[in-house]
């Protein structure tokens, strides 16, 4: 199986400069078998960044999380693609875990931030509000849409992967950060399935989130009632 590490950046240059050096590889060992940056037309530096380490970067012609999906489908040969966030959130160790469950016939795999044995970069306050959020949507989408399989613990963590198969039979279409969700309620629908496992979510190294908390939550609101019409 061919996987190929996608990394999805939009001006994130001081992430960059202190996450990319730590990544494996591509070979056996690492979890995947290219890499490739999707670039949301940053203008800091990081494209240069990569292009000067000889990573392939593919800038988007339209803009949005989601259309770096879509992009990443279109023009990147792959069996399978796992996406990464160079941010300092999402842990690398965890990339190997991703074939084994991908080799093992997993449509869609994602590291849960919320099952037993994970770690949400929230689980050092006592006001989680961003995790809350995040189990509502989860109870939302496996109440409404879950037809086999386990409970779908972390629906709209984007440090995921998804074969070419299962892109195919969801046709996923949102241009913006709610792809994740919608490629968890759409796999839901049609009983794919869906294998997770618990992951330690770390805080940024630099910077800051560029998604705002109540207009991220009202674009996911959208998206679920989008989903429900459909069902």
């Amino acid at each position: 199986m061919r996987i190929v590490l996608c990394i999805l950046t939009r001006n994130e240059l001081p992430c960059v400069e202190i996450v990319f050096p730590q990544l494996p590889a591509p070979g056996p060992a690492s979890g995947f078998d290219e890499m490739v940056v999707i670039d949301g037309a940053s203008t800091d530096g990081t494209v240069e960044y990569f292009q000067n380490r000889g990573v392939r970067v593919i800038g988007q012609s339209r803009r949005g999380r989601g259309q770096a999906f879509l992009m990443a489908f279109e023009q990147i040969d792959a069996d399978a693609w796992l996406f990464f966030s160079p941010d300092g959130n999402e842990d690398a160790a965890d990339f190997p875990k991703f074939r084994a469950l991908l080799e093992k016939g997993a449509d869609v795999v994602i590291a849960s931030r919320m099952m037993k044995g994970a770690v949400n970069e929230e689980d050092v306050s006592l006001w989680r509000p961003r995790k809350w959020a995040n189990k509502a949507f989860n109870l939302m989408a496996n109440l409404s849409f879950r037809r086999r399989g386990p409970y779908v613990t972390d629906s709209i963590n984007g440090f995921r992967a998804i074969t070419r198969e299962a892109t195919q039979r969801l046709k996923l279409d949102a241009a913006d950060y709610t792809i994740e969700y919608q490629m968890t309620m759409r796999a839901l629908k049609h009983g794919l399935t869906i294998a997770e496992f618990p992951t330690h979510e770390h805080q940024r190294v630099a910077g800051g989130t560029q998604a705002h908390s109540i207009p991220t939550g009202i674009k996911f609101l959208q998206a679920f009632w989008r989903e429900f019409r459909e069902r």
